[in-house]
């Protein structure tokens, strides 16, 4: 089976991207590939960042680069909510830039991060979910799970910029941008059908 259309969801943390996954997986029948939550060193890297930096994102990019692995084995249309790039330009560029990885760590990271991405076909749609913090903040108490509620909003604020900064800047794929501030889809679900046709418009343009 062949890889017939890849959508990634890209946002902050608390920006959407999970219920997005699963609505688009629902309506287009695809596969559903979602970030792994159960990290092993994800409590102790909100407790302690500079310590734990290093492994909360190397076994992030290892299920990453697991997710790519059955990405290119499986084939079909498939969603994948949040992308191996974010993992590195994003949350791993943050922390070192932060002082929170050392530039060693930072480096050897990047290295296996290059290595990867040429496992990865490039999604055909990125569809990201720009909010502001207090809408994150807001969607993060919601969803009350116990290791996000310290989260920093100055923290959230450098991860917007770097999410800014990666879309505008630096990521050279199709991208439509989603304002979860004024145009939240599960209050609107009309915003889906705008999503979903332009899903269909790039999977026709593959297909002819």
């Amino acid at each position: 089976m062949h890889l017939l259309m890849y959508i990634a969801i890209a946002g902050n943390i608390g920006s959407g991207k999970t219920s997005l996954t699963e609505i688009l997986a629902e309506r287009f029948k695809a596969s559903a590939y979602y970030e792994d939550i159960n990290n092993p060193y994800i409590g102790d890297f909100y407790e302690d960042m500079s310590r734990w930096s290093f492994n909360f994102q190397i076994y992030f990019l290892g299920s990453r680069i697991k997710q790519s692995i059955e990405i290119l084995h499986n084939g079909g249309d498939l969603i994948q909510d949040r992308t191996i790039y974010e993992d590195a330009h994003i949350f791993a560029d943050n922390l070192h830039q932060m002082g929170l990885m050392t530039s060693r760590d930072f480096d050897t990271y990047m290295k296996i991060f290059d290595l990867a991405t040429h496992l990865i076909p490039k999604p055909d749609i990125l569809i990201y979910l720009r909010a502001s913090v207090d809408t994150l903040v807001a969607q993060i108490r919601k969803r009350g799970r116990e290791y996000e509620m310290g989260i920093d909003k100055d923290y959230l604020a450098r991860l917007n910029d770097k999410y800014n900064n990666w879309i505008d800047n630096i990521y050279d794929g199709e991208v439509l941008t989603i304002d979860m501030d004024k145009a939240d889809f599960i209050q609107h679900p009309e915003i889906i059908d705008r999503i979903a046709g332009r899903i269909e418009a790039i999977k026709q343009s593959k297909q002819s």
